[in-house]
């Protein structure tokens, strides 16, 4: 919770922009009213629900950082469909290789000439010698926990605290009280997480030590900086006693790097030297389109070899009729190759600097109890007076009024934040003018709470004038 802030001056600044948002998106509105006769929850897909304004915005078009919704407004993009789109919308690179594709074939259960190439470069990006091709990350992460049990004879799996690795049953789960249970919103969990999964917090050495003394994990599942609770940051010293500690209890050391790929071309793997037994990483890669990768070390790709049965290997839980589709690795090779390259990320780093600099001068500027952290070519504020050491912290410091007329302000003006809290991504495309005018509306928004009471916040709109 934010300290010296009048709740009854959020609350009011709240509802004028809830009024406002309502007001000036009639055409969005007419379509969720319209897709709720036929769409769960009036949306396509659940989550979708969960923005700060009474109903979704409906998108028009979008190219690179910028897009426009049905009811012709501009926005820029620091979302970026939460990292699915971190190659900008609509790159023409990933564009013209999936028309080709498609043109040619989608998906034949057989390999083609791209997949050859994507196993090649994912290994020099990464360091790891042989890779696997799945839908999405989630899958990714199923797939390698399975292994990690199969070649290992071990039945747990370790994750953090307030952890996402996506839609992964063995994930869902939080500490409280010290027990392994549910996560808040987990719907159906097909056993007690605790007969599966152990927990322990980021950057915790001694519970990582102790969680695994027993010998009956088989795999830590980590991202190596959190994201999705928001952007912690490893302690000087947490890895190498990650990597120590998982070596010696022979335990398999998973990275997912769907997240963390901001931090450049390898993600934060190859940037901080890691040396994980198996990675994974979605979202980003295909420039849109679905596709995951799940690489291992030659250590762990023998053990693999040695338990595959051949007859057996289409029922084993592993892979996926539509998996490396033609389609899908036409669009990452093209992606790889052209969009998120070392020079892609040589112009986004530099931009998150920007951001995180400019908003950390209206924190002083105001005296705000907020911080902001970044990672890569990704960014993130909070509402506490130094970022979060671990999950727990993070999830605790959660401000869900002024959370949700941060984002709404902003939205009311033309910036579309990540929904989930208060992050901000940069793609190739995006623009210091489109950062310098993040930081306009946000001193704007901060003013209108904590300044001068007075008039509302005037409403202006991003600086492009063409999509």
């Amino acid at each position: 919770m934010s300290a010296n802030l009048d709740r009854s001056r959020l609350r009011a600044a709240l509802d004028h922009e809830i009024q406002l948002f309502e007001k000036s998106h009639p055409k969005s509105k007419e379509l969720f009213e319209r897709a709720k006769k036929s769409l769960l929850g009036g949306v396509p897909m659940s989550w979708m629900i969960r923005w700060s304004g009474s109903f979704p915005i409906f998108v028009e078009r979008g190219a690179g950082a910028h897009f426009v919704d049905v009811d012709g407004h501009k926005y820029i993009d620091l979302c970026l469909g939460d990292t699915g789109s971190m190659t900008g919308h609509a790159p023409k690179a990933s564009v013209d290789a999936i028309v080709k594709q498609v043109k040619k074939g989608v998906t034949f259960m057989l390999p083609s000439e791209e997949s050859v190439y994507v196993g090649e470069e994912m290994a020099k990006r990464f360091g790891l010698p042989y890779w696997q091709i799945a839908m999405t990350a989630t899958d990714a992460n199923r797939f390698s926990i399975r292994l990690a049990r199969n070649i290992t004879g071990r039945p747990k799996v370790l994750v953090h605290n307030w952890c996402y690795h996506g839609t992964v049953d063995e994930t869902f789960c939080v500490l409280k009280d010290g027990k392994v249970v549910p996560r808040p919103g987990n719907l159906g969990p097909a056993v007690d997480p605790a007969t599966t999964t152990k927990v322990v917090e980021f950057n915790d050495i001694a519970a990582l030590e102790a969680a695994l003394a027993p010998g009956d994990v088989a795999c830590v599942l980590v991202e190596p900086a959190m994201t999705n609770i928001g952007i912690i940051l490893p302690d000087p010293g947490y890895h190498e006693a990650l990597r120590e500690i998982t070596r010696r209890t022979g335990t398999l050391l998973i990275i997912d790097e769907t997240h963390t790929i901001c931090a450049g071309p390898g993600g934060y793997t190859k940037a901080y030297g890691l040396k994980p037994d198996i990675i994974t990483i979605g979202k980003p890669l295909a420039g849109g389109v679905p596709a995951a990768a799940y690489g291992f070390s030659e250590e762990v790709a023998e053990r693999i070899r040695k338990m595959t049965d051949k007859d057996t290997i289409d029922t084993s839980g592993i892979g996926g009729t539509l998996s490396g589709n033609a389609l899908a690795l036409a669009a990452m090779r093209a992606t790889l190759d052209k969009v998120l390259t070392a020079e892609a990320f040589a112009q986004m780093v530099p931009l998150a600097v920007r951001f995180t600099d400019g908003v950390q001068k209206v924190i002083d500027k105001y005296r705000l109890p907020w911080s902001i952290q970044r990672l890569g070519c990704r960014a993130e504020y909070w509402f506490r007076l130094a970022p979060p050491k671990n999950g727990h912290d993070a999830a605790t410091s959660m401000d869900g009024d002024l959370d949700r007329y941060m984002h709404l302000f902003a939205l009311n003006r033309g910036v579309l934040m990540t929904p989930f809290h208060n992050m901000a991504l940069m793609c190739p495309q995006t623009t210091a003018a489109d950062i310098d005018y993040h930081t306009k509306v946000f001193e704007l928004a901060v003013e209108s709470i904590y300044g001068k009471a007075g008039k509302p916040a005037p409403v202006i709109a991003p600086p492009f004038s063409k999509l």
